[in-house]
């Protein structure tokens, strides 16, 4: 059994997640624009850096369901 301070991390994570998901996709397109100028790309990525470090889908780790295992299939 995971901790429960674990699991409350990802839980608290998972809600970041869904809630900077529009903006971030938003940015992430403004800063991939090769048509903006440099200056808005650069504008939309200091932007992008200011949002929180866990809103981040890759800060997200697989658990299991049953025993909060990191990596776990059971």
């Amino acid at each position: 059994m995971a901790k429960k301070s674990v699991e409350y991390r990802q839980e608290k994570r998972i809600r970041l997640v869904r809630k900077y998901a529009a903006r971030r996709t938003e940015l992430k397109a403004q800063v991939m624009n090769l048509r903006a100028s440099a200056e808005e790309r650069f504008a939309a990525q200091l932007e992008l850096q200011k949002l929180p470090r866990n809103s981040s889908p890759s800060r997200l780790v697989s658990r299991c369901e049953l025993t909060g295992r990191a990596r776990g299939v059971y």
